[in-house]
């Protein structure tokens, strides 16, 4: 993906230098005025919950005194209202489908996603992405020390602060600043 992006910046004459860094170890000390991590670009998609705690940390951190912090993430809202209504109407006694892949004691969803690459190769992912309640989400960010938080519902590539949050929106959009 970098390697089309310097491609795509070359041929629009545009003069960007790319980093290929890991979120959960990068430094960038008080250098940016904003950070911005839309669509799920790190957290929520790690292995643990430390993991993801670690993203959320190095972007406080490599924001300057008045940083914001801009992002995406999956809301667990959405899967917590439909998992319990789904239960409700097949009126099941232990309370999961076999199809039902969110876990409610972790809030973790599990899948496998195919696709084929560029050479035509077929590649099987097998995910597991973190849900966030808001309140947790406020918690982890306020323990950061970010100051102002906001969080509003989102629909895909269509992200405002006009968007009350809801059961139904799949991610939220969360604006925080220190």
């Amino acid at each position: 993906m970098l390697n089309k992006a310097k491609e795509q910046a070359k041929t629009l004459g545009l003069d960007i230098e790319f980093l290929r860094e890991d979120a959960r170890e990068f430094n960038f000390d008080k250098s940016f005025d904003l950070a911005l991590m839309i669509c799920e670009g790190a957290f929520p998609l790690m292995e643990t919950d430390e993991m993801n705690f670690m993203i959320l940390k190095n972007a406080y951190s490599s924001l300057n005194e008045k940083g914001k912090f801009i992002f995406t993430t999956l809301n667990g809202l959405f899967p917590l209202f439909h998992s319990v209504k789904d239960f409700i109407n097949q009126g099941s006694v232990e309370g999961k489908s076999e199809n039902n892949t969110f876990d409610l004691m972790t809030f973790r969803d599990y899948s496998v996603y195919e696709t084929i690459d560029d050479k035509g190769n077929k590649k099987i992912l097998h995910c597991n992405e973190r849900y966030y309640v808001p309140s947790e989400i406020t918690w982890l960010l306020k323990s950061l020390g970010f100051n102002k938080i906001e969080i509003f519902g989102c629909k895909s590539g269509a992200f405002s602060r006009n968007d009350n949050l809801t059961t139904e929106d799949f991610e939220m959009l969360v604006v925080a600043e220190k």
